[in-house]
C-alpha cells in the first residue's frame, strides 16, 4: 500500500471504528494479569476485524498506567484501529523503579516470555490479533524492543523504538530479518544519538548508527547506503528494503528526549505499508 492510499484508508477507518474504549479483565477495569507480570490495554470502540496490537513499553521508572494517560500516542493509535496493550515492567532488584531485563540488566523475569504471555492473553480475552503485532517503547522500553528483535525477530511483526537502542557492548550479531522503525530526536542528550557513559564508568549507551549497522548486517542489506533519503515535515529520513520483512526506517526529528508529535500517525503509515501485514 503506498503511502497516500494508506492515509485515505485511514481516514475511512477511523470513521468506521469511532473512539477508543478502556478495557479491563472480570469485574475490575484495571491492570490484567497474567504469569510474571500485568498489563493494561485500550481497544478500538469497534473493529471490522481482529484489531491489531501495538505493545507499548513504558521508560524507566515508568508504568503502564502512564502509556495509557498519553492521550495523544493513545487516540491516535486506537484512532487508527489498533489495540494498545501497555505491560507493567518489574522493579530493578525487586524495590527500584521499573524497568525492562534487557542488555547489562538482563536478570529477573525472561520478559520474551512475559510478553508472549501478553499477546496470547489480550488474544483470547478481547480478540485482538495475535499476528498483526508491533512491539515498541521509549528510552528503556525502546532498549527492551532492540534487544528483543535481536534475540526474536519472529515475536513480532515489526519493531519501533523510540530514543533508546542497545547498550555497549552491542550484540556482535542479531537474529534476522527484522522490520524495525527507529525514530530518534536528534537533540536527545538523555539518549543522544552517539550514546553516553553512566554510573561512573560502569555502563554506557551505545551508538544508534553502530546498531542501524547491526540491524543492516542482520536484515542481510547489500549496501550501507540507504534505498531512499528524503526529508518530510521537518524530519530527516532514511530507508533501507532489504528483502521480504527486511526493513529498516530511521527518522530523525528536532527534539530531544520524547515521543514525538505525530508518531502514531507515523508508525501506523509506516507499519501498513507492506503487503505481508494488510
Amino acid at each position: 500500500m503506498k503511502r497516500v492510499q494508506a492515509g485515505a484508508a485511514a481516514a475511512v477507518l477511523m470513521a468506521l471504528w469511532g473512539t477508543a474504549a478502556s478495557a479491563g479483565c472480570g469485574a475490575d477495569a484495571g491492570a490484567c494479569e497474567v504469569a510474571d507480570g500485568s498489563y493494561h490495554i485500550v481497544l478500538p470502540e469497534t473493529a471490522l476485524e481482529p484489531a491489531p496490537v501495538v505493545m507499548f513499553l513504558h521508560g524507566y521508572g515508568g508504568s503502564g498506567g502512564q502509556v495509557l494517560r498519553n492521550q495523544a500516542l493513545i487516540e491516535g493509535l486506537t484512532g487508527r484501529g489498533y489495540a494498545v496493550v501497555a505491560p507493567e515492567g518489574r522493579k530493578r532488584d525487586g524495590t527500584g523503579p521499573q524497568s525492562w531485563g534487557f542488555g547489562p540488566f538482563n536478570e529477573g523475569r525472561d520478559e520474551g516470555a512475559f510478553f508472549a504471555s501478553v499477546l496470547a492473553d489480550a488474544s483470547q480475552r478481547f480478540g485482538t490479533s495475535s499476528s498483526r503485532t508491533v512491539l515498541a517503547g521509549f528510552s528503556a522500553g525502546a532498549f527492551m524492543v532492540h534487544y528483543l528483535a535481536c534475540r526474536d525477530p519472529a515475536a513480532f511483526a515489526a519493531y519501533a523504538p523510540v530514543s533508546g537502542a542497545f547498550w555497549r557492548p552491542q550484540p556482535e550479531a542479531c537474529e534476522g530479518p527484522v522490520r524495525l522503525l527507529q525514530v530518534h530526536g536528534w537533540r536527545d542528550e538523555v539518549v543522544p544519538l552517539e550514546g553516553r557513559i553512566l554510573g561512573g564508568g560502569r555502563w554506557e549507551q551505545g551508538d544508534v548508527f553502530a546498531a542501524l549497522e547491526t540491524w543492516r548486517e542482520a536484515n542481510g542489506c547489500a549496501s550501507h547506503a540507504p534505498g531512499r533519503a528524503w526529508s518530510e515535515d521537518g524530519q530527516l529520513r532514511r530507508r533501507w528494503d532489504c528483502g521480504p520483512g527486511a526493513e529498516i526506517e530511521l527518522v530523525l526529528f528536532d527534539g530531544g528526549h520524547s515521543v514525538p508529535k505525530g508518531w502514531a500517525g507515523l508508525m501506523a503509515d509506516w507499519f501498513e505499508d507492506e503487503p505481508a501485514v494488510r
